[in-house]
């Protein structure tokens, strides 16, 4: 058993306490021993005297200094009828150092002289008084030596105190054994839970069931059962991304080439004859140009991490009219309004397909949910700015967001209400904003809509310090 184990600590202290609560116990015990032992002196010279008192005479010399020593003593007086009698005596070795009467000491004062029994070494003659047992007078007093009754109390103290420690280390072995039992076998069982759950923390098997009869323990397994389950999700959500940005690398490689390969048939549709495809040919070499570069930029910068912003100075009002546009090409016919609130003279310096991909991420969730309920509605960006940042405001009349989609709005694969939607959406939307350095909130959803509010810093050099921006 080891000092540096819970056991090894456990039984130490129990010693310890046990042999100080000992400790307190052996002072009154000693007390009473040298009490006992003193009334039982002055009950042998009690009977020694009787003894010789119903002797003859003749016989009373032979006897008396054996009585004497049987009794432990020096002399015995009794007073008897208010005449006091030496009855037995013989030399004593010294002059009388302490008198004790205990018919008058009280516990306090027991202690006191138990004490200075056991502290002073020299053997002194000490004269003790008491009541005579079975009313036999009305005092007795004896002289006697302090050196026998020192050792008896020695050796009374030492046997109690080995007494003490065998117990103590009986008790400790006892709270040991109920200690492995109740605690520790519990914590070994944790133990082995967490390196089982080290080994494959994806496998929700591995993960404990509170089933502990201690009421600590069991909170503490309902704690590590639930931040398991936790890491078991976000292992499992990790994988899924990492899965998904493969399938996106593998998707985005190939769309590539079948989208430049659109782009060379899109670029001769400006000289088509007709009035209608020449007009609509830029707005799709746009379009397939945008896509073209988001495949190039997955592939570049990998699945996990969006590209570093380019900034350039941009008329505001004329990408809203392009994300209008293409979402009413979506819409089913007089369902969806789309309006906007930009003043025409704004200028934005941003990403210009960044901010885009943002915009367009609101607009279309808007005009989803607006769809979703069958009833006509609007959807409105507006925008302005400040001395220090430009805003942008996304707002709908749709059905609003319920509480869990609010709870986990910005988190992958968590925040979507709709069936068959992913939650990327605003996780990208957000994700593209905070590479400008700036934020998307909610600021409300009720059931008259929900309204998203976009903050771009105006001072680029707030920007995360791995982006190195590009200004055109």
């Amino acid at each position: 058993m080891r000092l540096n184990t819970i056991t090894g600590r456990f039984a130490a202290l129990t010693i310890i306490f046990v042999m100080l609560a000992e400790l307190f116990i052996l002072l009154p015990a000693l007390a009473s021993f040298r009490l006992d032992y003193l009334e039982s002196r002055l009950e042998r010279a009690q009977i020694a005297s009787l003894a010789l008192l119903a002797t003859d005479e003749s016989l009373a010399s032979d006897l008396e200094s054996e009585l004497l020593q049987n009794a432990g003593v020096f002399n015995v007086v009794l007073r008897r009828n208010d005449i006091r009698q030496l009855v037995l005596s013989s030399p004593i070795p010294g002059p009388v150092a302490q008198t004790y009467d205990l018919r008058e000491e009280g516990v306090a004062q027991t202690i006191d002289d138990a004490m200075g029994t056991l502290l002073n070494r020299r053997n002194e003659v000490i004269r003790v008084m008491g009541s005579p047992v079975n009313e036999a007078g009305q005092l007795i007093e004896i002289t006697m030596e302090t050196a026998p009754l020192r050792a008896a109390m020695i050796e009374y103290g030492v046997r109690l105190l080995l007494l003490s420690a065998a117990f103590s280390i009986l008790t400790a072995l006892l709270l040991n054994l109920a200690v492995q039992r109740l605690v520790l076998v519990p914590i070994r069982r944790v133990i082995s839970h967490m390196v089982s759950y080290a080994e494959a923390p994806e496998d929700p098997r591995h993960i404990i069931t509170p089933d502990a009869r201690l009421v600590e323990l069991r909170d503490a397994e309902t704690a590590m059962a639930s931040m398991q389950k936790t890491v078991t999700s976000a292992l499992k959500q990790r994988e899924r991304m990492a899965q998904l940005g493969e399938a996106v690398a593998k998707i985005s490689h190939d769309l590539r080439n079948i989208l430049t390969t659109a782009q060379i048939f899109a670029d001769r549709l400006e000289d088509s004859g007709d009035p209608k495809v020449r007009r609509a040919a830029p707005k799709l070499v746009n379009s397939i140009s945008r896509a073209v570069n988001l495949c190039e930029t997955t592939l570049a910068f990998g699945k996990a991490e969006e590209p570093a912003p380019t900034l350039s100075r941009f008329p505001l009002a004329q990408l809203a009219a392009e994300v209008i546009e293409a979402e009413s090409l979506a819409s089913p016919a007089a369902q969806v309004d789309f309006l906007t609130d930009i003043p025409p003279t704004l200028t934005i310096r941003a990403d210009r397909d960044q901010l885009y991909r943002v915009l367009a991420n609101l607009a279309r969730n808007a005009r989803q949910a607006i769809e979703g309920t069958g009833q006509p509605g609007t959807v409105e960006i507006g925008a302005g700015e400040t001395d220090s940042d430009w805003w942008i405001r996304v707002g709908d009349t749709g059905p609003g967001l319920p509480e869990r989609a609010r709870e986990y709005l910005f988190k992958p694969f968590s925040g979507s209400v709709r069936k068959g939607g992913t939650g990327l959406g605003l996780t990208i939307a957000a994700d593209l904003v905070r590479g400008h350095g700036g934020r998307l909130d909610l600021v409300r959803s009720d059931t008259e809509g929900s309204e998203f509010m976009i903050h771009i810093p105006r001072d680029m050099a707030i920007l995360p310090a791995r982006q190195a921006v590009a200004s055109r």
